[in-house]
């Protein structure tokens, strides 16, 4: 008898793709654009990871940084912390690696946050993973309230994305806040944390949902003035990337309070991890 079992991609078995760019966008932080080699778009939505591997280093789990679409390309930013991110920062294009995944849960910009006021807020390497959720708003404006975007650095020089942040607030329906935390001679911005953003703004929080992303010890700040604005934790979203290894729950790194970073998030509502401060803080 025939198998009519549908074929199934093996989660545990990577996929070659190949490196078509890999830019610097920083002194630590290179962007990847990679294609999968069978052609076929990754598939993944807004807030997911990949794991991605190169042979004889080793794998670990990255944010796609790029919205969904049906190009077969998306793009990854790798910060240079170890050998093998050292490893991926060297390679050239057409180079080869392997890539698992998507795996995670993802912002929901297809259901709770349609229809809603988004207040995006990004701190350093966090403005990765949102990047690609923001790309999706814009790229659906009209299914979406106001946006607001407020992003911190810690300083001019670790900036990520400048020229399309640049265009993001030349939108006339866009207001982007941007800060450092350290200014040098020729930054002309707002110098200070991100939350040093939020006081005055102006935003209805029975309709505003927010999106918070970035180091751990900016959680606790952010989600106190989130507070203090009277954003619902139902309608807020945290991205945590902690301590994840496998990607699909079994090697048990990433758990906190019985639940599995790698799968029941990243992205998470704030609402579900209140009796898990351990994973903000």
């Amino acid at each position: 008898m025939p198998c009519t079992c549908r074929e199934q991609r093996d989660i545990y078995l990577p996929e070659v793709a190949t490196v078509l760019q890999n830019r610097a966008l920083t002194a630590l932080e290179a962007r990847f654009e990679l294609a999968l080699d069978t052609g076929r778009p990754l598939g993944h939505m807004p807030g997911q990871f990949v794991e991605v591997s190169v042979p004889g280093f080793g794998e670990a789990p990255i944010s796609v940084c790029s919205a969904p679409d049906e190009r077969p390309a998306f793009e990854l930013v790798v910060r240079r912390a170890g050998t093998l991110t050292t490893a991926l920062h060297r390679l050239e294009d057409g180079a080869r690696v392997g890539v698992r995944g998507p795996f995670g849960t993802h912002f929901p910009v297809d259901g709770a946050m349609r229809g809603r006021d988004l207040l995006f807020l990004c701190g350093g390497i966090g403005l990765v993973p949102v990047r690609s959720a923001v790309q999706y708003v814009l790229a659906h404006r009209a299914d979406y309230g106001d946006v607001t975007i407020l992003i911190g650095t810690r300083s001019p020089a670790e900036r990520l994305f400048v020229d399309e942040v640049a265009a993001w607030s030349a939108r006339d329906d866009v207001r982007l806040l941007e800060t450092v935390d350290r200014g040098d001679e020729a930054w002309t911005g707002r110098t200070g944390v991100i939350t040093t953003l939020m006081p005055g703004l102006s935003m209805a929080p029975d309709r505003t949902t927010a999106i918070v992303c970035g180091p751990p010890v900016m959680y606790k700040f952010v989600l106190f003035e989130l507070d203090k604005m009277a954003v619902p934790p139902e309608n807020t979203y945290v991205s945590l990337e902690r301590r994840m290894k496998c990607g699909v729950g079994k090697c048990g790194h990433c758990q906190v309070n019985g639940q599995y970073v790698c799968q029941d998030g990243p992205v998470f509502r704030f609402a579900d991890l209140m009796s898990a401060r351990e994973a903000i803080q």
